[in-house]
């Protein structure tokens, strides 16, 4: 496997991943705002600065994504009690519950649907979740507060 290859296959797999946690009934959200989402939901009480930082993303394309987040009513937005020039982002609690049940997802469905043979889905869960161990990312755990 080359590079080229592997930055494929990551492509495909977080397209397929999308496909098994975003919510159709929610309409539509851009790649960026779903990943601002992530990190909000990994990351209670983040400011755009630190979700700039983590994501990768332009603090303008944040910004944006932040502000049609908060309109919709995903994010709620509270000034930073420590620094009242900050204002720091958590999830609606309504659409926290639904990311957290759609995240947990078992991805069976979507990999059938991609794969249309039942022994090549077996394989390709197997191996992604080896993949995943080998590769040090722990399954998908509630945040504290819903535990």
């Amino acid at each position: 496997m080359d590079g080229v290859q592997l930055l494929r296959l990551g492509k495909r797999l977080t397209d397929l991943g999308r496909d098994v946690v975003a919510d159709p009934s929610g309409g539509t959200l851009t790649p960026g705002e779903l990943a601002v989402i992530g990190d909000v939901f990994k990351h209670p009480g983040a400011s755009v600065q630190d979700i700039r930082a983590r994501t990768g993303f332009a603090q303008s394309h944040v910004s944006t994504s932040v502000q049609r987040l908060r309109d919709r009513g995903i994010l709620l937005a509270a000034p930073d009690p420590a620094d009242g020039r900050r204002t720091l982002l958590t999830l609606a609690d309504q659409v926290r519950r639904v990311v957290h049940q759609r995240a947990a997802m078992p991805a069976e469905q979507v990999l059938s649907a991609a794969l249309s043979d039942p022994g090549q889905t077996a394989r390709a869960v197997a191996l992604i979740g080896e993949l995943a161990r080998l590769l040090g990312i722990p399954p998908t755990e509630p945040p504290a507060a819903e535990r």
